[in-house]
């Protein structure tokens, strides 16, 4: 499952250095998550670092793209593969 930041980030550019897929980028108003770049930094870290590193805990589960674990790593391969 892709990560989505919702709308209480305070745009605090902690989290988009630590994207190891650059799948996070400043959008409109606040940063968002490209769910086709990312893993949930599976293939690189036990836990997703955007979350980790977030001061406000604004990160969540993206209820509109649940993916496996299993689907995960194959993304990773195909986004390492590139």
């Amino acid at each position: 499952m892709a990560l989505l930041i919702e709308d209480d980030c305070i745009n605090c550019d902690m989290c988009e250095p630590e994207c190891p897929n650059q799948a996070i980028e400043m959008g409109a108003e606040i940063y968002q998550i490209n769910s086709a770049q990312c893993t949930e930094c599976v293939g690189h870290y036990d836990e997703p670092q955007c979350v980790a590193v977030c001061p406000i805990d604004c990160i969540i589960p993206d209820p509109n793209h649940k993916e496996t674990v299993e689907q995960l790593a194959e993304k990773f391969v195909y986004l390492t593969e590139k």
